[in-house]
């Protein structure tokens, strides 16, 4: 299935209402790939195999840039939709992230989940969870 433009997934409203914008590339990684190994999760963790979160990347290797939605479960992930972004938000994103040589997967600004909820029609996005 091809990745959705930003006017399909607008009229996705389920998904774009259960993007959790607190999520982190590495927060990913520690529910659903390495469930149970993380002590300092808390109650912050897969409970089955239907669990899911959507959330937006940023890939430093794309050109043009873009945000990218995932769907990930303890099964798989799944690229849901791509969103271009301006040159400055993305740089913003890598500058924020610090350089991450060999991963280059970034968690997006504050600024670009904001500027994504609103090009979406989404919920606001909370400060929970940012540092």
């Amino acid at each position: 299935m091809a990745a959705m433009n930003i006017e399909e997934l607008r009229a996705q409203r389920e998904v774009v209402n259960q993007i959790d914008w607190t999520m982190t590339p590495e927060k990913a990684v520690d529910m659903y790939l390495e469930w149970g190994a993380s002590w300092t999760r808390g109650n912050d963790f897969v409970r089955g195999e239907h669990d899911e979160s959507y959330y937006f990347v940023i890939y430093d290797w794309e050109t043009p840039p873009q945000a990218t939605l995932l769907r990930r479960s303890s099964k798989d992930v799944e690229e849901i939709a791509k969103i271009p972004i301006d040159q400055e938000l993305f740089l913003k994103t890598i500058e924020e992230g610090g350089v991450k040589p060999g991963v280059g997967v970034y968690q997006p600004t504050k600024e670009l989940k904001v500027w994504l909820s609103s090009v979406l029609a989404g919920p606001p996005v909370t400060d929970e969870g940012d540092e």
